[in-house]
């Protein structure tokens, strides 16, 4: 993966040979730290690796083993739906071994909650019912498996893990299709006809994606890391994590997403704010609103979003989905309820939407807007609902727990801007497995890892005064 960074050109072959070699190295050696985790963290590991990479089937197409039996979006792939199902189940399953209480988590989620709720009736009046229904079955993968880090010994440790071990394969993975297996690695971009880079991703802005996401991650890991005591192995790490940044940094460049860089830049920024002594977190919410205004202002004055986007030579793209967005918006579907979950993109309105639109698409392009058509006005409200609760417990994290705190309203600010141009709150997207990280709460998983790592780090005083000014 070096090799390929700097430029240097090896046999396809020993490329692959060395990646490999590489990430059984990374991953033995993180099974050898023995960290603070079960083996059922294999689970998350697992979902959200498929959730960020390609389904099962098109793996085994690229093992040339090809896959026979009904595939397209209404009924989507039998062997992908037995793996997903199956995840559910196991997941499902380790839960009640640990006796998770229901109560409180509905308790402790009730926008969450509601908003699920609301998803399952929108199944009722979807002109797709049993389509709709498997996908609300598959996107309540995502809280099953976030629940199981919660109830691992510790929060954090479990959720770098994940983070970790899916990152050892997804970037260096990516980075060898790209460079040696363009087959894989490569398409085409509909609007340009230029060769654009997926890496192991199935899109050039899921590659962006996953970017963004691990990006921040590391960061945050950075710092982490720096909490520990002097010693080789947290000097490996932090070796490892600097890599990593290069890495991705490395791949960002390549797949040319310019909402993801974005949203990267504006995680990190905000991040780095809150850790600001001058920066008073109770008055977090404050210093929020008035950031949301000067944002519009200046939208609505001076288009800062599309200055942006004429800097990077990306015109074209967002043009067109502007007018996506406006043909969209004219359809006739119901404004209160939409068309149901996850339902807009079938039948009759995509192959409308695909006999005017060459590059045939299928997804907004907008978070708020695909949500819009999924479920209406009342299902818009209530996503908002929910991010203003998530910022709460975010905020909350911040007075208790102030690094992972950073990390949660960095990554929530960042994802609402993100879904300005793409849509991530939906299906299978690694962004909606994160943003599940942040929003839900079991059992003070965050104050419980502040706890943890203060006895490994000294830093019992810092807490005294968290603690204090929470007061």
């Amino acid at each position: 993966m070096l090799a390929s960074i700097l430029g240097v050109s090896l046999p396809p072959t020993l490329a692959l040979i060395l990646t490999l070699g590489f990430i059984f190295f990374l991953l033995r050696r993180d099974f050898r730290e023995h960290p603070n985790v079960t083996w059922a963290i294999w689970l998350p590991i697992i979902w959200f690796f498929l959730s960020a990479s390609k389904p099962i089937s098109a793996w085994l197409n690229i093992l040339g083993l090809p896959i026979t039996g009904a595939v397209s979006l209404e009924e989507g792939s039998p062997l992908d739906a037995c793996v997903y199902l199956s995840l559910i189940v196991a997941g499902c399953y380790v839960l009640s071994q640990r006796r998770i209480n229901l109560g409180e988590i509905i308790q402790n989620n009730a926008w969450l909650t509601a908003f699920f709720i609301y998803c399952f009736l929108a199944v009722v009046w979807s002109d797709f019912p049993l389509v709709s229904f498997k996908r609300w079955i598959k996107v309540l993968g995502h809280p099953i498996m976030v629940l199981i880090l919660f109830t691992e010994p510790n929060f954090e440790e479990a959720f770098a893990t994940v983070m970790k071990r899916a990152a050892y394969v997804l970037v260096p993975v990516s980075i060898l299709f790209i460079k040696y297996y363009p087959q894989w690695g490569r398409r085409f971009d509909p609007y340009t006809g230029e060769a654009m880079n997926i890496g192991i991703a199935p899109s050039k802005n899921m590659l962006g994606a996953i970017c963004f996401l691990l990006g921040l991650f590391f960061f945050w890991y950075l710092l982490r890391t720096f909490q520990r005591e002097k010693s080789k192995s947290r000097k490996r790490e932090l070796i490892t994590i600097v890599f990593f940044l290069l890495a991705i940094g490395y791949l960002l460049q390549k797949a040319h997403s310019v909402t993801s860089t974005l949203s990267l830049l504006v995680s990190i920024l905000v991040f780095v704010i809150l850790g600001l002594r001058l920066v008073d977190k109770r008055v977090i919410g404050i210093y929020a609103a008035v950031g949301i205004v000067l944002f519009v202002i200046a939208q609505l004055t001076f288009d800062v979003f599309g200055y942006i986007v004429e800097l990077s030579g990306h015109n074209a793209t967002i043009e067109g989905r502007r007018q996506l967005w406006q043909e969209l918006l004219h359809m006739n579907i119901n404004p209160l309820i939409g068309t149901g979950f996850e339902s807009f993109w079938l039948g009759e309105r995509l192959q409308k939407l695909w006999d005017e639109h060459w590059w045939h698409p299928n997804e907004a392009h907008n978070g708020y807007l695909e949500t819009y058509l999924n479920l209406g006005l009342i299902g818009l409200l209530m996503l908002i609902g929910l991010i203003l609760a998530t910022f709460r417990k975010c905020r909350l994290d911040l007075l208790r727990n102030p690094l992972w705190g950073r990390f949660g309203i960095g990554f929530l600010v960042a994802i609402v801007i993100y879904n300005w141009t793409e849509a991530s709150f939906k299906a299978l997207s690694p962004l909606w497995f994160a943003f599940y990280v942040i929003a839900i709460r079991y059992r003070d998983a965050a104050a419980t890892s502040a706890r943890y790592l203060e006895g490994n780090s000294g830093l019992e005083q810092e807490s005294a005064s968290v603690e204090a000014a929470r007061i």
